[in-house]
Protein backbone atom coordinates (compact mmCIF):
# COMPACT_ATOMS: atom_id res chain seq x y z
CA UNK A 1 0.00 0.00 0.00
CA UNK A 2 1.34 3.46 -0.73
CA UNK A 3 0.77 6.37 1.26
CA UNK A 4 -2.81 7.36 -0.37
CA UNK A 5 -4.52 4.10 0.55
CA UNK A 6 -5.08 3.18 4.36
CA UNK A 7 -4.26 -0.05 5.34
CA UNK A 8 -7.48 -2.58 4.84
CA UNK A 9 -9.25 -3.03 8.55
CA UNK A 10 -7.96 -5.81 10.66
CA UNK A 11 -11.61 -6.18 12.66
CA UNK A 12 -12.74 -9.49 10.45
CA UNK A 13 -15.95 -7.82 9.06
CA UNK A 14 -16.67 -7.53 5.54
CA UNK A 15 -17.73 -4.14 3.92
CA UNK A 16 -21.55 -4.78 4.30
CA UNK A 17 -21.59 -5.68 7.54
CA UNK A 18 -19.84 -2.31 8.71
CA UNK A 19 -22.15 -0.55 6.95
CA UNK A 20 -25.11 -2.29 8.67
CA UNK A 21 -23.26 -1.93 11.97
CA UNK A 22 -23.30 2.47 10.67
CA UNK A 23 -26.95 1.76 10.26
CA UNK A 24 -27.98 0.70 13.29
CA UNK A 25 -28.03 3.58 15.66
CA UNK A 26 -29.63 5.75 13.21
CA UNK A 27 -32.95 2.80 12.57
CA UNK A 28 -32.83 3.13 16.64
CA UNK A 29 -33.32 7.37 16.61
CA UNK A 30 -36.00 6.86 13.78
CA UNK A 31 -38.03 4.37 15.63
CA UNK A 32 -37.54 6.93 19.05
CA UNK A 33 -39.10 9.65 16.93
CA UNK A 34 -41.56 7.43 15.50
CA UNK A 35 -42.46 6.53 19.12
CA UNK A 36 -42.25 9.82 20.32
CA UNK A 37 -45.12 11.57 17.96
CA UNK A 38 -47.34 8.64 18.49
CA UNK A 39 -47.17 9.07 22.07
CA UNK A 40 -47.14 12.94 22.13
CA UNK A 41 -50.53 13.04 19.70
CA UNK A 42 -52.20 11.09 22.02
CA UNK A 43 -51.84 12.77 25.29
CA UNK A 44 -54.64 15.61 24.32
CA UNK A 45 -58.48 14.38 24.31
CA UNK A 46 -59.58 18.14 23.18
CA UNK A 47 -60.05 18.98 19.65
CA UNK A 48 -58.45 22.08 18.41
CA UNK A 49 -60.29 25.16 18.13
CA UNK A 50 -62.60 26.14 15.17
CA UNK A 51 -60.66 28.24 12.87
CA UNK A 52 -62.45 31.14 11.59
CA UNK A 53 -63.82 30.58 7.83
CA UNK A 54 -64.51 33.09 5.38
CA UNK A 55 -68.49 32.24 5.73
CA UNK A 56 -68.49 33.30 9.09
CA UNK A 57 -66.67 36.28 8.43
CA UNK A 58 -69.00 37.11 5.56
CA UNK A 59 -71.86 36.71 7.95
CA UNK A 60 -70.55 39.48 10.87
CA UNK A 61 -72.12 42.37 10.98
CA UNK A 62 -69.90 45.45 9.66
CA UNK A 63 -69.32 48.47 12.13
CA UNK A 64 -71.81 51.50 11.85
CA UNK A 65 -70.32 54.92 10.61
CA UNK A 66 -71.15 57.95 12.41
CA UNK A 67 -70.18 59.85 9.36
CA UNK A 68 -70.79 58.38 5.32
CA UNK A 69 -68.83 60.50 2.81
CA UNK A 70 -70.19 59.70 -0.41
CA UNK A 71 -68.50 60.25 -4.12
CA UNK A 72 -69.55 63.50 -5.08
CA UNK A 73 -68.85 64.63 -1.47
CA UNK A 74 -72.02 64.95 -0.19
CA UNK A 75 -71.90 63.67 4.24
CA UNK A 76 -74.59 61.75 5.19
CA UNK A 77 -75.36 60.98 9.19
CA UNK A 78 -78.47 58.35 9.36
CA UNK A 79 -79.37 58.75 5.95
CA UNK A 80 -79.82 62.33 6.45
CA UNK A 81 -77.48 64.25 4.11
CA UNK A 82 -75.61 67.32 5.99
CA UNK A 83 -74.14 70.79 5.17
CA UNK A 84 -70.86 72.44 6.77
CA UNK A 85 -73.18 74.14 8.88
CA UNK A 86 -75.23 70.75 10.28
CA UNK A 87 -72.22 68.76 10.13
CA UNK A 88 -71.19 69.12 13.66
CA UNK A 89 -74.34 69.35 15.74
CA UNK A 90 -75.33 65.71 13.83
CA UNK A 91 -72.72 64.08 14.98
CA UNK A 92 -72.33 62.19 18.48
CA UNK A 93 -70.10 63.89 21.08
CA UNK A 94 -65.93 64.35 20.67
CA UNK A 95 -64.62 61.06 23.11
CA UNK A 96 -61.20 60.45 23.55
CA UNK A 97 -61.97 56.88 24.16
CA UNK A 98 -64.60 56.48 21.46
CA UNK A 99 -63.57 57.32 17.72
CA UNK A 100 -65.73 58.79 15.19
CA UNK A 101 -66.41 56.14 12.61
CA UNK A 102 -65.74 57.39 9.30
CA UNK A 103 -66.94 55.70 6.15
CA UNK A 104 -66.02 57.25 2.65
CA UNK A 105 -66.25 56.51 -0.68
CA UNK A 106 -63.22 54.83 -2.47
CA UNK A 107 -63.17 57.50 -5.50
CA UNK A 108 -63.52 60.23 -2.59
CA UNK A 109 -60.57 62.99 -3.37
CA UNK A 110 -57.69 63.42 -0.83
CA UNK A 111 -58.78 67.13 -1.35
CA UNK A 112 -62.39 66.66 0.08
CA UNK A 113 -61.33 63.93 2.66
CA UNK A 114 -58.94 66.55 4.29
CA UNK A 115 -61.42 69.20 3.83
CA UNK A 116 -63.56 66.92 6.03
CA UNK A 117 -61.25 66.41 8.39
CA UNK A 118 -59.54 69.73 9.04
CA UNK A 119 -63.38 71.06 9.69
CA UNK A 120 -63.48 67.73 12.42
CA UNK A 121 -60.29 68.91 13.98
CA UNK A 122 -61.77 72.25 14.61
CA UNK A 123 -64.75 70.36 15.91
CA UNK A 124 -63.03 68.45 18.99
CA UNK A 125 -62.66 65.11 17.01
CA UNK A 126 -59.07 64.17 18.04
CA UNK A 127 -59.71 60.46 17.16
CA UNK A 128 -61.26 59.42 13.35
CA UNK A 129 -61.39 55.79 12.62
CA UNK A 130 -61.68 55.14 8.53
CA UNK A 131 -63.51 52.44 8.11
CA UNK A 132 -62.20 50.57 5.04
CA UNK A 133 -63.96 47.37 3.39
CA UNK A 134 -61.70 44.35 3.18
CA UNK A 135 -60.12 43.11 -0.34
CA UNK A 136 -61.72 40.87 -2.34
Amino acid sequence: MNAWVPPPSTSGKGLLDRVEDALLPLINLVFLLLMFFIVAGQLTEQPLPELPSTAQSEQQQAPEADLIVKADGQWQVSGTTLTEDSLLSALPEPSASQPLKLAADQSLTMVDLEHLLRLLEDGGYTEVLLLTEPGA
